[in-house]
């Protein structure tokens, strides 16, 4: 496995350059109020201010970029990575298909079909819409664009990491919102392959942990997803999904938090950090949260994954109305 942990970073960095022109290199931001208490240096990595409002068209760019240029595709998402996906078929003139969940939010639905891609809704959580974008694409030929099980998105997730390691020269800690495992692996595998010594921590949410129950067995297992406020990390994963053997290598530590502590996350990014992002964003800081009184002294690098929410929901979370 450790092969695959060094040919993903490599496929980053080749990634990198068949992206960057497409792609927005996101800040390192020094937190306002995070880590004073115990002499910690706290960064956010600000995907929330990427192109499409989140990480994903990183990876959607790396897989579509070298596909042939008559070729029909077809992906799922629960928002952020269609944005990407339909984005990117938009910027390289392709023809794409997004199936998305009856439960998608009404922002990320509107925004993927601003970019005039072909939208399908279908089945009540992420998992089904995959479920039924895979039937479509083997009944009727077309290009299956996984969300998170390609080594293509993956190595454009990891561009992330390549980046972080650049902006900051000594990282101990990087905290990243665990859902299909794409994002996690990808700067993992970079992480690991060029700074050994960085600790990676996975955050689960526990409303809809399937990377993180499927770690702790060792092998893909079924779980029970409800609704949670990190909307973005929620849903199932593909049996053969090449994200859980990395994960396993990547990840140091993996912290779970429930909906209150995603909240409470949501609130400290808007009044202290001047910051509005979804709950999958807020749920990696809640997990550093939970263990910020361990890592004194360090510096930590808290992936920001996006700000594609909900006004309403996101208006109940934080305000409390």
């Amino acid at each position: 496995m450790q092969n695959s942990v060094y040919e993903t970073a490599a496929s980053a960095v080749q990634a990198r350059n068949r992206i960057r022109s497409h792609i927005y290199q996101t800040p390192l931001i020094p937190s306002r109020v995070q880590g004073k208490s115990n002499n910690a240096r706290v960064l956010f990595k600000a995907e929330n201010f990427q192109l499409t409002g989140s990480f994903k068209i990183r990876g959607a760019m790396s897989k579509m970029s070298g596909q042939p240029a008559n070729g029909r595709l077809i992906t799922a998402s629960s928002g952020n990575h269609g944005i990407g996906a339909a984005c990117a078929a938009q910027a390289l003139s392709k023809d794409l298909t997004v199936v998305l969940p009856d439960s998608v939010v009404p922002a990320k639905l509107e925004k993927i079909k601003s970019y005039g891609v072909n939208v399908i809704l279908h089945g009540a959580e992420t998992g089904l819409a995959e479920q039924y974008a895979q039937r479509l694409a083997a009944s009727q030929s077309y290009t299956y664009i996984s969300p998170y099980n390609d080594p293509d998105i993956v190595a454009g997730q990891g561009t992330i990491g390549l980046e972080i390691l650049e902006q900051c020269e000594e990282v101990d800690n990087i905290f990243v919102a665990m859902g299909g495992g794409g994002l996690i692996s990808g700067i993992g595998a970079v992480a690991k392959a060029f700074s050994p010594r960085t600790k990676v921590y996975g955050v689960s949410a526990i409303n809809s942990k399937a990377l993180a129950e499927s770690m702790a067995a060792g092998h893909v297992v079924e779980t029970e997803h409800r609704d949670t406020l990190a909307d973005a990390v929620a849903g199932g994963i593909d049996t053969d999904t090449i994200t859980l053997p990395l994960a396993m290598s990547v990840v140091d530590h993996v912290v779970e938090c429930d909906e209150d502590e995603i909240k409470a996350a949501m609130k400290t990014m808007a009044f202290d950090e001047n910051m509005n992002v979804e709950g999958s964003a807020a749920l990696a800081l809640a997990g550093f949260s939970k263990v910020a009184g361990q890592l004194a002294n360090q510096t930590s690098v808290i992936v920001l994954c996006g700000a594609n929410f909900d006004q309403n929901v996101f208006r109940n979370a934080v305000l409390d109305i």
